[in-house]
Formats: structure tokens, C-alpha cells, sequence
């Protein structure tokens, strides 16, 4: 197997399809970004006021 210098390793891109190995390649040295949990910051279950909104809201549907 020979490289076809298609030039896809070489853009940097996180995958890239190679044509010597006819298959996807994950490209290992970009993936050292570690994922953070993402903190929601909308209405959360206890919270005085989530409580009266959805108070209200449960009002506004039976009526």
C-alpha cells in the first residue's frame, strides 16, 4: 500500500477519509480536548421561583 498524497491527513481535520486504507481515520493528536460538563442554568427543580412558574403555568392549562 502506497499513499495517494490525496492531502486529507495533512488538512488537520478531527477525521478524514483515507483512500489507501479505503476507511475513516480518527485522527488521534487532535483529540486531547477534553469535554466539560455543561452546567444548565434554566429552571431547576426547588428554586422559589421555578416553583411559582410552574405553578402558574399548571394554572393557565386547567383553565
Amino acid at each position: 500500500m502506497s499513499c495517494f498524497n490525496c492531502q486529507n491527513c495533512k488538512q488537520g481535520a478531527h477525521a478524514y477519509f483515507c483512500l489507501d486504507k479505503n476507511d475513516f481515520v480518527i485522527n488521534e493528536s487532535h483529540n486531547t480536548q477534553i469535554l466539560e460538563n455543561k452546567e444548565r442554568s434554566g429552571w431547576k427543580k426547588g428554586n422559589k421561583n421555578y416553583e411559582i412558574h410552574r405553578r402558574k403555568a399548571r394554572k393557565e392549562v386547567e383553565v
